[in-house]
Parts: structure tokens; sequence; C-alpha cells
């Protein structure tokens, strides 16, 4: 509709002012609009997705989603990144996982791209530090409010820079887009209900870092995760417990080498951990970032490759990266639905994209 009238100031108003009415213009007219004041269960919303992107909660969470995506940008501009695009349809598996979108390439298998990473980290040591910010797919056939079959990544990847590094460019990263979301998304998370106060708690760094044995101590020692083991990757429950325990985003390291893709270097010291890290965020949000240190052995990676069951000719043109002059490089993946997710406050996954892709959803 179009509003004509008078703008007075008003300081009760959020925005500073008010509009006296003098007329209004219908502009377009809705006849039994589907979706009414009364409560409406997941299924009817998501069914009618397109329409409820205009209620004002969703209203919300997709200005905070723009905030994030603008923050990422100026971030990385600021700290001396190229945005270098990767591919979205790969002959290869990234992380070795059978969980893939398999479609035929003329004579050729081709999949659609489950991470950038391997073609950032060409980018680097080309430029030195370089991020990708794509959509990537998963054919994981699961139904947790954490999972997306379809989601955007956030990778970047820096030469001549080891994990330590790499971490405090992390917690820099996500303290700055907490930050900006506080300085711009005030009436946002206002319409959400998001305590300020909590998020505020979020721009204190440095965050704590744990090795993932000390992970599994804290577990052990809880008593309430008493089937809990080296070896095994957390759930969603171990998580939870161990950001609530530091009331803030916590840096898990030196995972097992049997739990994490080939590519990560190996611990100086024990054969049996990677140099990786997992951010974890509070309030039963779980990991929103993943990385690691990479490893520049090509024989190292080589052997990797072959006990993870892959082609090795698919990832010749990755070896060639070690063979021919290579540096020390660590780099990351942030998953941009899971952040804003937290930031919001939001129970489910589901309402931090536009029109998600969930199990049993491709529709609308």
């Amino acid at each position: 509709m179009y509003v004509v009238g008078t703008i007075h100031e008003d300081t009760r108003s959020h925005f500073g002012y008010e509009i006296e009415i003098e007329d209004i213009e219908v502009v377009g007219e809705s006849e039994n609009y589907p979706i009414t004041p009364k409560e409406h269960g997941t299924d009817f919303l998501m069914d009618h997705r397109h329409l409820w992107l205009r209620s004002k909660r969703q209203f919300a969470v997709m200005k905070i989603r723009n905030e994030v995506i603008r923050a990422t940008y100026e971030f990385f501009n600021k700290e001396g990144f190229i945005k270098l695009d990767a591919p979205i349809l790969t002959g290869s598996a990234p992380e070795g996982t059978t969980e893939l979108f398999h479609t035929e390439y003329f004579d050729k298998d081709a999949y659609l791209s489950q991470s950038g990473q391997l073609y950032e980290e060409a980018g680097a040591m080309a430029y030195g530090k370089v991020f990708s910010f794509g959509p990537t797919f998963r054919a994981e056939k699961s139904k947790t409010r954490r999972h997306l079959i379809e989601f955007w990544m956030i990778e970047p990847e820096m030469a001549f820079m080891h994990q330590e590094e790499s971490l405090e460019i992390q917690e820099r990263y996500i303290a700055y887009l907490v930050q900006n979301v506080l300085d711009h998304c005030d009436y946002e998370l206002g319409i959400l209900g998001r305590d300020r106060d909590v998020l505020k708690r979020y721009t204190e760094l440095p965050y704590p870092r744990i090795s993932y044995d000390e992970a599994i101590d804290l577990l052990k020692e809880s008593g309430e995760f008493p089937d809990v083991k080296w070896g095994e990757d957390f759930g969603s429950p171990e998580e939870t417990y161990l950001a609530e325990h530091f009331s803030k985003p916590v840096f898990v390291m030196n995972y097992p080498k049997a739990i994490k893709p080939f590519y990560m270097k190996p611990h100086p010291t024990r054969d049996d951990v990677v140099i990786c890290a997992d951010l974890l965020a509070p309030e039963g949000y779980g990991e929103i970032i993943g990385g690691s240190e990479r490893s520049t052995d090509p024989e190292y990676l080589e052997e990797q490759i072959v006990k993870a069951g892959l082609n090795k000719d698919d990832y010749e043109w990755y070896l060639d990266l070690r063979r021919y002059g290579s540096v020390p490089h660590s780099g990351f993946g942030l998953g941009l639905e899971r952040c804003i997710t937290w930031l919001t406050g939001e129970d489910h996954i589901r309402e931090a994209i536009p029109f998600p892709r969930l199990l049993n959803r491709i529709y609308p």
C-alpha cells in the first residue's frame, strides 16, 4: 500500500519518527490470505514459505542474515583477503564422504560441492589469504534442528599461517559478526526477543581453548556422559555441555586423526591426533566453525588418501600443490545458517535461510 502523511519526530518511536497518516491507497489486494494471526503448524508455514517470509519475525532473521554477510565481506577485506570463487560442480569429494549429490557431466561423473576448501588452498598458494562464500550440498539423511541439505559456507585459507594464528582470526571474525549485529540490528533483535547482554558476552576475547583429551575428561567428570569414549566424535549433547561449561564459544582442539578428513596436519608429538579445532557455540547450537592446519607433505597426503578409500587420481592436482612448492597454511569453514541460528536465538536452522532444503522438503 501507499501511505501519505506528515512525518514528525517522536522519541517514543524506535526509528525516531512517526507518520501522521492522511491517506492510504491499497495497491495489491489480497483475498483469503493463507497465513492468519492464529497459530500455524511447521509444515503449513514451510508450504507457504514464499508468504511467510513477509512475517515480522522472518523479516528480522533475514535482516540479520544480510548483516552477517555484509560484515563478513567487510571483515575479510579489512584483513587483506581476496575472494576466490570455488566451483560448485566437482569430480571428487573434498572430505571423502559418500553423502554426495551425483549428476552426469557429459560422459563423466560429477558431484555438487561439499566444500570449496581444496580449491581455496590452491588460491592461498597464489594469493596468500583467500576466502570463498557459496552454497554447499550434503546428502545427509538427518532431520535434526542443526542440519540442512543445502547451506552456505564461508571458507578462508591462509598461507604462511599456523593453527594458533588461524584461531585468532576465527575468534576475531566471530566477535566482529556479533558486534555488527548488535550495532546494526537492535530493532530486529528486539523482534526476536534476543538477549543483547548475552550476545555482548560473545565479543569478549580470547575464547577458551581446550584439547579433545581435556574435553573427554570434562564430560566424564560431569557424570552425565558415562559412555563417552576417546576416539569418538561429539554429538549435540556433548557439544552443548562443553560450550555451556564456559558460557561462551570454546575451541576444542586436536581431535583423533581417525575421525577427521585426510588433509589435516598430524600433531608433531602424537601420531593419533591432528592439528585442528572446532568452535562450539553456547546455548545448544554446537559447532559453527571447523578448521585445521593443512598437511604440506605429499607422501603423507597420498597415504591418507589411499587409507580413506579415495581415488588418488582425483587428487593429483591437489598433491601438485605440495610437490611444486608449498608453505605452512591453515584454514577453516563457517556454516552461515548455523551461525545465524545461534545469533538470532532461533530453535531450528530452517529459519535461517529463505527457502530451506531439508530431508523431506524441496518445495517451494
